[in-house]
């Protein structure tokens, strides 16, 4: 190719060839078109989290309150601790806590079986017994224990008790939680093409990127419902929490609080028949329902499936009509859920590997948590009687607005969007916004698996 140099002073200007200007047109131009290919290549696979609270059957339900209440009722019958006892001429003395007690109401030492009946009602924390047999007696051989209040004997021509025991009704409550994110885009970036094909045949990376922001939005608010709390209002920390924000507890915070906690070692997960035994137990004496859904790590599941195959079952269920009740008792709806059932001690436990407590990123990081129990039943309130899903997350609406999940955009002109404010602003904004409270009914009856 022929180029212009300078001249000598006084000359004309002359073209010269130089072999150094030359240019392979390949170079110039590429005439090889790259082979890139289109598909997306999702290394982690799905890593979506949310859906722990549908499959668990949650619903949701509207609420225009700075808070959810609800009513639990307490135990029908209670046993009284006591933590030190006296005796002195076949008169016991206990010490109690606060607790309405009537003369001859009859109780039954819950470690020896031994009956007494009391002599007078409570004082204070006092309570005072003699043996229902009218025999010798002595103190407890423990001075800490429980008393079972078995009822009462009363003589003939006695008056009626003088005290009453209350129904014991809990009344409990969860703030909302407001939980906000957002996704943005430069004018300029909405337009380009690129090489990727993003879903559907689109090739602008924005939208991919702004339905991961939301995607990921929605499962900061599965989390935030799963391991939330509340503020408590203490102030103990030096560097205290705002106090606008009130907080919100998570099903793992209330299940902490108030259900079945079983502590195993992440190295050992429940993998015998007598550990799920002790479990049984305990649901047993909480009046749990028949049916269970299990979310867990997967190391506890593959130690479940080892379990079975070893004892009651060799393949998917333990062969056993109508344990697929959550699931009209069909088989095949259980298995295209990824549910693998079995039943035992006439309980029916559904289970699932649970993404969150797998993800290195989340809860796979962590030996906090290996796996959840929650009943798939109903429950019903203790005041209103209705009766509502052990799980319930509410959100706020009023006259047709919505707090489930609001979406709307912002630009100065961006993709349409003009609603800023400012119409000099380059980009379209994607704001997302979600105000939600999560309600674990009858925690007693659910269950955690901690490492």
């Amino acid at each position: 190719m022929a180029t212009i140099t300078g001249a000598a002073a006084g000359t004309n200007p002359a073209f010269r060839a130089t072999a150094e200007t030359y240019t392979a047109l390949n170079d110039l131009i590429g005439t090889n078109k790259e082979l890139v290919m289109p598909e997306l290549v999702e290394t982690y696979g799905d890593q979506g989290i949310t859906g722990f609270l549908r499959m668990t059957g949650a619903v949701l339900t509207g609420g225009s309150a700075d808070q959810v209440e609800w009513f639990e009722v307490g135990r029908r019958h209670k046993t009284i601790a006591f933590t030190n006892v006296t005796e002195s001429n076949d008169v016991l003395s206990f010490t109690i806590g606060a607790t309405e007690i009537n003369k001859y109401d009859v109780f039954m030492d819950a470690n020896t079986g031994v009956r007494y009946i009391a002599q007078s009602a409570s004082a204070s924390t006092t309570l005072t017994a003699v043996a229902l047999s009218d025999d010798a007696i002595a103190a407890p051989s423990t001075t800490t224990g429980e008393l079972i209040l078995l009822g009462n004997m009363y003589p003939q021509g006695s008056d009626q008790p003088g005290k009453f025991v209350e129904t014991d009704v809990a009344r409990k409550k969860n703030p909302f939680a407001i939980v906000k994110g957002r996704h943005q885009v430069a004018g300029s970036q909405a337009t380009n093409i690129g090489w990727v094909n993003v879903g559907g045949g689109e090739y602008r990376w924005f939208m991919y990127a702004e339905a991961e922001a939301r995607k990921r939005f929605e499962d900061q608010r599965e989390m935030i419902m799963l391991f939330g709390e509340q503020n408590d209002g203490a102030g103990n920390a030096a560097a205290a929490l705002s106090p606008d924000i009130a907080g919100s507890d998570g099903y793992i915070t209330q299940i902490q609080a108030g259900g079945i906690n079983v502590t195993n070692a992440n190295a050992n997960p429940l993998d015998s028949f007598a550990e799920f035994d002790d479990i049984i137990i305990e649901l047993d004496k909480q009046g749990a329902p028949s049916e269970y859904a299990m979310y867990l790590n997967r190391k506890q599941d593959l130690a479940i499936d080892d379990m079975l195959a070893s004892g009651i079952a060799t393949g998917v269920t333990a062969g056993l009509p109508g344990q697929f009740g959550a699931f009209n008792n069909d088989a095949d709806m259980a298995v295209k859920l990824g549910f693998k059932s079995f039943t035992r001690g006439g309980y029916t436990f559904h289970k699932h590997d649970w993404k969150l407590l797998n993800d290195p990123t989340l809860l796979g990081a962590s030996n906090f948590l290996q796996g959840a129990m929650v009943p798939l039943a109903n429950v019903a309130d203790a005041r209103t009687g209705v009766k509502a899903p052990a799980l319930s997350m509410y959100y706020k609406e009023a006259n047709g607005y919505s707090r489930e999940m609001e979406h709307w955009v912002t630009g100065g002109g961006v993709l349409g969007h003009t609603n800023n404010g400012d119409a000099g602003t380059d980009v379209a904004t994607f704001h997302y916004r979600s105000e939600v409270a999560l309600v674990a009914r009858a925690a007693n009856q659910h269950v955690l698996i901690r490492g």
